[in-house]
Parts: C-alpha cells; structure tokens; sequence
C-alpha cells in the first residue's frame, strides 16, 4: 500500500453560469490529495491520511477518496473548516488564493498520527501542507518516525506566495529531502531554492540520502538522475486545458511504477536500473498529459493509459 500524507481542499474553480455570469464552483482537490486519486485510479492499494473536517465539504473530500478506491480511514476528523482554495486561470495557468486559518487540515498534531501496518510500503508527503504549522510539523514528525522501514517520496510544490518564512521552509524541506528516497521537482521550484541548474542540484541532493531525483519540465518532458544514471524523457504532446494537477498525476504515475516494477522497497531503491527510472518518467508523463487535457484535477483512469 502507499499512503499519501498532505493536504485535502476544496478548489473553488471559476466557471460561467447558464445566465453567463462568473462564478465559482467546488471541487475535491489539494495536491496530495490529487496524488492519491491518481494512484487510486490506476488501480494500486492507496491510503491517505490528513485532517477532514466534519463538515459538508469534509463530506464531499471522503465521497471523492472513496470513488477512486482510496482507503481514508486512517484520517483525522476535526470540527474545524475546510481549506478553501479559490483558483484563476490564465492561459491555462493556476494561481491561488487560499483560505486556510484554524482549518482541520491545518491544524492536525502528533496525537493525529495513524498506527501504520507491515502493509504501507511507501508514503509520499508534499506541497502547501508542508508549509504552516502544526501540520508542517506534524508530517515530518510522520516522515522522522517511518522513513528508517518505509519508501518515502516528496515532492516540496514550492508555493512561494504562501511562504512567509523562506528560510524557516527551506530548513523543513532540505531535512524533509535527506529522509527522502524519491524526490520530485519541477523546473519552476529549482529556481527557488536557488540552484544553477538540474544536475548540480541532483548532485547535491543525492547526495544527501535520496536515490532518484526527477524534475519535470513540462511539455518538454522529464528528468531523472540517480547516483548511476540520468534519465530523460519527452513530453506527451496535447491540448492543454490547463495545468492543475498536473504534477501531483506525475508523482502518481512514477509511484506506481516503480510499484509494478518491484523495485518500490527501501533496498532495490538504492540500485535502481535506468529502466525503471525510464518506466517510472514514462507513466508519469503519459498519466500527466491526460489530467492537463482536461479541466481541473481529474487524473486517469488505467484503462485511459492502456492498464
């Protein structure tokens, strides 16, 4: 099983009315969140823990997990708002403006965390989730506690509107990559932490503890390094309807195929093939295209990618 560990939220994207005025309408959303939707749908054993309020937006949070075959039960669930996150579009590209003071994902501590079975294999953690506390701390108290037995992935969704502490966030994640077996980033989030380009910071954070490093590139496709090999792969060309969950799809389909390789277990990580690292960036480029061809964060189904 893979259990993802991060944030749930209602993405209020913008749409038009039968009467043509702008509004905005709810949709299940947050980037681990989309994760597990896609890990769910392509059909692997995926649980997901975060705090989800008791309220009707909490509600429909669950009925989404639950109709892409994603285990919630190991969730927190607190009487507390759900985060709020109200998208705009432009040319296909999503800012954000949160609201997320005193949410139930926000505020989870280490009296939330779940009891984890011999049959999570790997956790992925990432994203906004990883900025405020408690929550921030709460997942890296998870990730402190499991990476020792357990594969662990993440991918830090550098947000830096929401950061107001960049110092104080880069110390989480530099700590949060050295427990780290996989680490995904995009081109964009390579800017912020400063470095000249992919393979001086692959280098770097190889170094450090993680056995494959990948940054994407967009519709230029993919990169992946590990001690032994560097890994590129093209993108998959379509029409773009915008860009939302896009990476959180990516990190799904490398996931589930190192998982269909057999190679998703804290040994065989460390001596991974170019191969599996080729199938891994495949999948998630060919998975990625599929969310970014249609409105929101709506990731494959298997049988949409030939599973």
């Amino acid at each position: 099983m893979i259990m993802c560990c991060g944030e749930a939220l209602i993405d209020m994207l913008p749409r038009t009315t039968t009467a043509g005025e702008d509004a905005f309408s709810p949709y299940a959303g947050g980037a681990v969140f989309n994760t597990a939707l896609a890990l769910g749908r392509l059909g692997l054993d995926t649980s997901f823990f975060t705090g989800l309020s008791s309220d009707m937006f909490g509600d429909i949070l669950r009925e989404a997990l639950t109709a892409s075959g994603v285990d919630h039960s190991p969730c927190a669930t607190l009487d507390l708002n759900t985060t709020l996150a109200f998208v705009r579009l432009i040319n296909g590209q999503a800012s954000y403006a949160f609201f997320d003071e005193n949410t139930a994902g926000r505020m989870i501590t280490e009296a939330h965390l779940p009891k984890l079975g011999d049959e999570v294999e790997a956790l992925h953690f990432g994203a906004i989730s990883l900025i405020p506390d408690p929550c921030g701390a709460t997942y890296e108290s998870l990730m402190r506690r499991e990476h020792g037995a357990r594969v662990i992935s993440l991918d830090p969704n550098i947000r830096p509107g929401f950061i107001s502490d960049p110092a104080k966030h880069r110390s989480r994640i530099d700590r949060m990559i050295a427990m780290s077996d996989i680490v995904k980033m995009s081109d964009e989030d390579l800017e912020w932490f400063g470095q000249p380009d992919m393979a001086t910071a692959a280098k770097l954070w190889l170094g450090q503890g993680p056995s494959l490093v990948v940054f994407t590139r967009g519709p230029d496709g993919a990169i992946g390094f590990t001690t032994e090999h560097t890994v590129e792969v093209e993108g998959v060309a379509v029409r773009v309807a915008d860009t939302v969950g896009a990476g959180d799809t990516f990190n799904a389909g490398i996931l589930a195929s190192l998982k269909w390789d057999h190679v998703l277990t804290k040994k065989a990580m460390k001596t991974l093939s170019a191969e599996a690292v080729g199938n891994a960036l495949r999948l998630g480029a060919k998975a990625a295209a599929v969310t970014v061809s249609r409105p929101g964060a709506n990731p494959p189904w298997a049988s949409e990618i030939g599973f």
